[in-house]
């Protein structure tokens, strides 16, 4: 018998359910970080959070972002925020989460394959995410097709962060075809 293959809907976020996206998009990554090394962690941003309220409010309100809530089901199950530059025709997939209690149902890729749809102008995605998210590589390379690109470390910083970032982060880019 095959898995149903999930349906997912991006919905526009609504300026009443940032606070929740937020919050939602925190655990989701705390829960990567908690699985990774436990309550010892020492890659928390702020108040406990790997990702810090700051960080993501300000994906959110960049000048080109489109952030929506991924739907599966009729329930918010996550998030995404994406930026196209239609001059370059690159997108940039800032932020990308799905609830740590409905992970390996497809939910991410169905998202994914959902924005691919809604933008075939870009040529080129790019998106980040740190070494330790084993999950998350494995999601953008095995899944989604991206390649790492770039290691960002204290040797090679990435030129557009300061050089006090405390994370090392892969690179990925996807060239469409």
């Amino acid at each position: 018998m095959s898995k149903r293959k999930p349906v997912v809907q991006l919905v526009p976020l609504e300026p009443l359910d940032r606070n929740q996206f937020v919050l939602d998009n925190q655990e989701a990554f705390k829960y990567g970080a908690t699985e990774e090394f436990g309550l010892r962690d020492d890659h928390f941003e702020e108040d406990g959070e790997i990702i810090s309220r700051d960080t993501i409010e300000h994906a959110i309100d960049e000048s080109n972002a489109e952030t929506y809530r991924i739907v599966c089901d009729g329930q918010i199950v996550g998030g995404v925020v994406i930026r196209i530059d239609h001059d370059t025709l690159r997108g940039d997939l800032d932020l990308l989460f799905v609830s740590p209690h409905v992970h390996s149902r497809g939910i991410g890729y169905a998202a994914w394959c959902e924005v691919e749809r809604m933008h075939p102008e870009v040529k080129v995605w790019e998106t980040m995410t740190p070494y330790f998210e084993k999950r998350n590589i494995h999601f953008y390379v095995n899944r989604c097709k991206f390649h790492i690109v770039e290691f960002y470390c204290e040797r090679h910083q990435d030129p557009n962060y300061p050089s006090d970032s405390p994370d090392e982060m892969f690179r990925f880019e996807k060239v469409m075809v």
